[in-house]
């Protein structure tokens, strides 16, 4: 028996869930791909500006500044960006964006609770829904002899679509508390980073007021500013004797 055929006796319910599969999927494999870059570069790029941030910190902001690319990396640079910070300021940069990329992190999450809830219940649906088109067509009289054979495979069949709606939410609760646990492995790194980054701005705070080049995100072009625009003066007509 092949996926279609089962598909298609699942009943009605069944594309509902299909749909429901898709976005699911889509979600699992978007976040796998985000998580597996984070996870690979996070450590690298954390050791590399606090190491830098012991010597130099206009050293380090440009190393964080090349990494804001990632979410760690974005989180350590929020506080240099500033000319200079008291330690006050400093820490509510990191709080707030600690926030937005931990937010960021979660993306997703919702669509597959929304699937987890609901894949089972419209599994559930299409085996009420067979089970009553098989159980309309039997007869009192009709209990015991062969003609009632039909109804028992029509019970069976009305079983795929809740065995389809389990299946669908097992799958997204699997991933779903997978990328829970990287959520939460996030919080730990990021309250790590960002102390031992105040505790080495506590010993030496920076002074970015003196650098020569403003520190700016890469591809960055500045917006125009609306107004006139400027054209170049006529030259000067040529000195005609009287």
């Amino acid at each position: 028996m092949d996926i279609l055929d089962l598909f298609y006796k699942g009943g009605p319910a069944m594309w509902p869930l299909l749909i429901l599969s898709i976005l699911a999927l889509s979600v699992i494999f978007e976040r796998l791909w985000f998580w597996l870059r984070i996870l690979t570069q996070e450590k690298q790029i954390v050791d590399r500006i606090l190491d830098a941030a012991q010597d130099n910190w206009e050293v380090a902001a440009d190393i964080a500044r090349l990494a804001s690319h990632q979410p760690v990396g974005r989180f350590l640079y929020a506080p240099l960006r500033f000319a200079k910070t008291d330690a006050e300021t400093f820490r509510l940069a990191l709080e707030a964006t600690a926030e937005d990329e931990l937010a960021g992190m979660r993306r997703g999450e919702k669509l597959l609770e929304a699937v987890i809830a609901l894949a089972p219940l419209l599994g559930l649906l299409g085996t009420v829904l067979g089970l009553i088109h098989s159980l309309r067509s039997i007869r009192i009289g009709d209990l015991g002899t062969e003609s009632t054979a039909g109804v028992t495979t029509g019970i069976g069949e009305s079983l795929i679509s809740t065995a389809s709606g389990l299946i669908v939410a097992i799958i997204s609760l699997v991933f779903y508390r997978l990328f829970q646990s990287f959520v939460v492995n996030q919080v730990k790194v990021f309250r790590k980073a960002g102390n031992e980054m105040e505790l080495l701005y506590r010993q030496s705070p920076p002074d970015f007021s003196n650098r020569t080049s403003a520190i700016v995100p890469e591809n960055f072009t500045p917006p125009r500013k609306p107004g006139k625009t400027r054209v170049s003066e006529p030259p000067e007509p040529p000195n005609t004797p009287n």
